[in-house]
């Protein structure tokens, strides 16, 4: 498992070759160093032997031929050596090893031409006669400046050479066992190592698997302790960092869940690949087949091509969308698309904002529809002032009764405006304090309240001889029942409930009122049989100066306002309110408020 690992085979190998080079070029300068050593003492031994013999010659050279040889062949038996002496032209005279006359003439070997050069000479060589390697040292030798004759020394290189063999297999042995030691310890080093950098892997792996709150506790005593700190730096800055982003990214997504706009990322190819719940609830696409869907699936070809100049341009665009359903307003919904390129690193993307300005164009509709309305509703009884006045002015007042009548109408004509100028004024009062939160809700009793709106209208319905249920006083728990609400302004969504049922009913008409008691809410019920409303009606009931019958409304006085102040005033108290009509048969006002406190 060791060496199958391709740092501890590199480790090993660069370990082992540094090391049998460094111990070879150790082993071959030793080898050199005693060859050198070896040759160098053996040289200057011959030499000494050399200059000996010449001083001993010297002294007996009083001596015949015969005597000189005999000690010549002493000195040789006593120190082993060779010795040859020449003449001057190189010719042996004598040698203690072979008979001079089979020896060939030595003028021209290497030593005796040094010698004669120098003051010595030396050579190394085979010797065919005595088969073996040899020294050679020559000296000359002079007498009064003259030479007279060399002296050469020789010796055998045997037991040299044989202990040069013997000190090179020793270092051959040590290099191999410097060799096998060094390798047990590049291993025991590998695998010391290698098993930090397993450890460090492993650890590396699990931070690699995303868990970045993992920390390398361990130390390995060496370098590795600064990579070790410089890894737990690394993952402590990425934890930081990513959890940083994390938290981004949650507040993005909490940002775009909650967001009022829908919103699409789009890829080059028109697939649909994120996209946030108001864009999934719009358009009906599933989280998990988003990738799935195309641009197209939208139905609408503006849309895509719009995606695609985006795409080719990447300059952002701004479009208006309308779909084909309506809203509940029976209005179109209408978007605009601000489409703009997404940076991304893989691919081209696109992001898509749809902004939902239905409701917008609902209101500008409904104010261009008020103003409209409020003009022509002011500007009806304007006229038939502007008219019976004009008429009085040419009147001579002869008749009193038509004088009277012209003055009534534009009596009445005043009133008419003044109430609808009231009216308004009091939406805009309203609509002021509840914009500025200064309307203050206070506990208001319900069933005194009913009582009260009741009571004021007594001489309307006995006027029109209608009947009027109301809820017994004897029911206790109807009478603790409280809602927070402005007490003249609650009377006055009864009070206009029960004149609107009133105007609608005819004569010998009933009219009822029923109060349920919930543990968490109210729901108050206003109920004539009346002449009813048309279902296309009931959705607009409740706009400002929406009549159904104008000509009937203007007779009995209605101008459009009340129903909408009443929708107004009980969303106000936190309250809501529904109709429910057949046409001919009757009509029901459902208001129902949240329970402030009830001792039931």
């Amino acid at each position: 498992m060791l060496f199958q690992s391709r740092i501890t085979r590199r480790f090993l190998a660069s370990f082992l070759l540094a090391s049998l080079t460094a111990l070879t070029i150790t082993g071959l300068f030793l080898l050199q160093y005693f060859h050198s050593y070896t040759m160098q003492k053996e040289q200057e031994a011959l030499v000494l032997n050399a200059q000996i013999i010449e001083q001993t010659l010297a002294a007996q050279k009083q001596q015949d031929s015969r005597q000189f040889a005999s000690l010549l062949q002493q000195l040789s038996d006593n120190t082993g050596l060779r010795i040859t002496i020449l003449s001057v032209d190189g010719t042996v005279l004598m040698d203690t090893s072979e008979p001079a006359a089979k020896l060939d003439n030595h003028f021209e070997r290497q030593e005796v031409q040094q010698a004669l050069a120098h003051e010595y000479g030396t050579a190394v060589r085979y010797s065919d006669t005595l088969l073996e390697n040899r020294m050679y040292v020559a000296i000359p030798v002079y007498e009064d400046g003259k030479l007279i004759r060399i002296i050469r020394t020789s010796n055998s290189l045997a037991a040299a050479e044989a202990s040069y063999q013997t000190l090179e297999h020793a270092l051959i042995t040590a290099i191999l066992l410097a060799a096998a030691v060094a390798f047990l310890l590049a291993v025991w080093l590998a695998k010391r190592q290698v098993t930090t950098l397993e450890r460090l892997r492993a650890d590396a792996a699990i931070i690699a698997h995303g868990n970045y709150s993992h920390r390398i506790n361990w130390r390995s005593g060496d370098e590795f302790d600064q990579l070790i700190q410089t890894i737990n730096l690394l993952t402590e800055n990425l934890s930081r960092t990513l959890g940083e982003t994390k938290a981004e990214a949650e507040k993005l997504a909490l940002v775009l869940a909650q967001m009022d706009n829908a919103v699409m990322l789009i890829d080059s190819q028109g697939r649909i690949i994120e996209t946030n719940r108001q864009a999934q609830e719009l358009f009906q696409l599933k989280q998990q087949a988003l990738n799935r869907h195309s641009i197209h699936l939208l139905g609408s070809a503006e849309i895509s091509e719009a995606a695609q100049r985006v795409s080719h341009t990447q300059q952002p665009e701004t479009i208006t969308y309308q779909r084909a359903d309506k809203t509940a307003a029976g209005t179109s919904h209408t978007f605009t698309i601000f489409l703009t390129p997404f940076p991304n690193k893989d691919a081209a993307q696109i992001l898509a904002v749809f902004h939902d300005i239905s409701l917008l164009q609902e209101i500008n509709e409904r104010q261009a529809e008020f103003i409209s309305n409020a003009a022509h509703e002011l500007g009806t009884p304007l006229t038939a002032i502007s008219g019976f006045a004009e008429t009085l002015l040419d009147d001579d007042f002869q008749q009193p009764a038509r004088t009277h009548h012209f003055a009534q109408v534009i009596y009445d004509q005043s009133q008419r405006m003044n109430h609808l100028i009231q009216d308004l004024l009091q939406l805009a009062r309203l609509e002021t304090l509840s914009h500025n939160r200064e309307l203050a809700l206070t506990p208001v009793p319900v069933l005194p309240a009913l009582r009260s709106a009741l009571s004021e209208l007594q001489p309307v319905f006995h006027e029109k001889q209608q009947t009027v249920q109301f809820p017994s006083a004897e029911d206790v728990t109807l009478n603790d029942m409280q809602i927070a609400a402005v007490p003249e302004l609650f009377t006055q969504i009864i009070r206009n409930l029960l004149e609107n049922a009133s105007k609608y009913t005819p004569a010998g008409g009933t009219i009822s009122i029923t109060l349920d008691a919930e543990p968490q809410s109210i729901t108050i019920r206003i109920t004539d049989n009346g002449i009813g409303i048309a279902p296309e009606h009931l959705p607009r009931i409740f706009d400002r100066f929406y009549r159904i019958d104008k000509a009937r409304s203007r007779s009995t006085g209605g101008n459009g306002i009340g129903l909408s102040l009443v929708r107004y005033l009980t969303e106000l108290f936190h309250g809501s309110i529904e109709v429910e009509s057949t046409l001919g048969q009757g009509t029901v006002f459902i208001l129902h408020f949240p329970c402030l406190n009830s001792k039931s």
